[in-house]
Protein backbone atom coordinates (compact mmCIF):
# COMPACT_ATOMS: atom_id res chain seq x y z
CA UNK A 1 0.00 0.00 0.00
CA UNK A 2 1.14 3.25 -0.70
CA UNK A 3 1.55 6.36 1.54
CA UNK A 4 -1.05 8.25 -0.32
CA UNK A 5 -3.53 5.70 0.69
CA UNK A 6 -2.47 5.03 4.47
CA UNK A 7 -2.31 8.86 4.40
CA UNK A 8 -6.04 9.41 3.30
CA UNK A 9 -6.98 6.47 5.64
CA UNK A 10 -5.58 7.89 8.24
CA UNK A 11 -7.33 11.55 7.83
CA UNK A 12 -10.94 9.48 7.42
CA UNK A 13 -10.11 8.05 10.86
CA UNK A 14 -8.65 11.43 12.78
CA UNK A 15 -12.19 13.21 11.01
CA UNK A 16 -14.37 10.58 12.14
CA UNK A 17 -12.70 10.60 15.79
CA UNK A 18 -13.38 14.45 15.83
CA UNK A 19 -16.89 14.84 14.80
CA UNK A 20 -17.95 11.92 16.90
CA UNK A 21 -15.84 14.15 19.87
CA UNK A 22 -17.64 16.98 18.79
CA UNK A 23 -21.16 15.53 18.53
CA UNK A 24 -20.65 14.28 22.18
CA UNK A 25 -19.39 18.03 23.14
CA UNK A 26 -23.22 19.13 22.47
CA UNK A 27 -24.64 17.14 25.12
CA UNK A 28 -22.52 19.21 27.77
CA UNK A 29 -22.94 22.66 26.60
CA UNK A 30 -26.92 22.10 26.13
CA UNK A 31 -28.25 22.11 29.09
CA UNK A 32 -26.31 25.94 29.88
CA UNK A 33 -28.47 26.86 27.05
CA UNK A 34 -31.22 26.19 28.35
CA UNK A 35 -30.26 27.24 31.80
CA UNK A 36 -29.48 30.63 30.34
CA UNK A 37 -32.70 30.73 28.28
CA UNK A 38 -35.39 30.40 31.33
CA UNK A 39 -36.72 33.36 33.53
CA UNK A 40 -33.80 33.12 36.10
CA UNK A 41 -31.53 34.26 33.07
CA UNK A 42 -32.39 35.49 30.11
CA UNK A 43 -36.14 35.33 30.18
CA UNK A 44 -36.09 34.19 26.51
CA UNK A 45 -39.47 32.78 27.11
CA UNK A 46 -41.38 35.92 27.63
CA UNK A 47 -40.41 38.11 24.34
CA UNK A 48 -43.15 41.05 25.45
CA UNK A 49 -40.96 41.57 28.65
CA UNK A 50 -37.47 42.03 27.44
CA UNK A 51 -36.05 44.77 25.62
CA UNK A 52 -34.42 44.18 21.72
CA UNK A 53 -30.98 43.96 22.91
CA UNK A 54 -32.19 41.09 25.12
CA UNK A 55 -33.99 39.64 22.57
CA UNK A 56 -30.67 39.95 19.89
CA UNK A 57 -28.75 37.95 23.20
CA UNK A 58 -31.66 35.39 23.00
CA UNK A 59 -31.75 34.75 19.43
CA UNK A 60 -27.72 34.38 19.79
CA UNK A 61 -27.76 32.17 22.13
CA UNK A 62 -30.68 29.80 20.21
CA UNK A 63 -27.76 29.90 17.50
CA UNK A 64 -25.07 28.53 19.08
CA UNK A 65 -25.45 24.50 19.05
CA UNK A 66 -26.43 25.24 15.01
CA UNK A 67 -22.78 27.15 14.66
CA UNK A 68 -21.00 24.32 16.50
CA UNK A 69 -22.24 21.70 14.38
CA UNK A 70 -22.47 23.58 10.81
CA UNK A 71 -18.19 24.11 12.12
CA UNK A 72 -18.11 20.28 12.90
CA UNK A 73 -19.20 19.10 10.08
CA UNK A 74 -17.30 21.97 7.81
CA UNK A 75 -13.85 20.56 10.01
CA UNK A 76 -14.96 17.11 9.15
CA UNK A 77 -15.19 17.18 5.88
CA UNK A 78 -12.42 19.83 4.95
CA UNK A 79 -10.35 16.82 7.00
CA UNK A 80 -11.40 14.52 4.86
CA UNK A 81 -11.19 16.43 1.64
CA UNK A 82 -7.99 18.17 1.93
CA UNK A 83 -6.14 14.81 1.60
CA UNK A 84 -8.01 14.03 -1.80
CA UNK A 85 -6.93 17.62 -3.32
CA UNK A 86 -3.59 18.04 -1.66
CA UNK A 87 -2.98 15.05 -1.99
Amino acid sequence: MNSKGQSLGLSVVIAITFFMIGVILINFFQPDITLVRTASGLDCENPAGISDATKLTCLTVDLVVPYFILTILSTFIGMITARFIGG
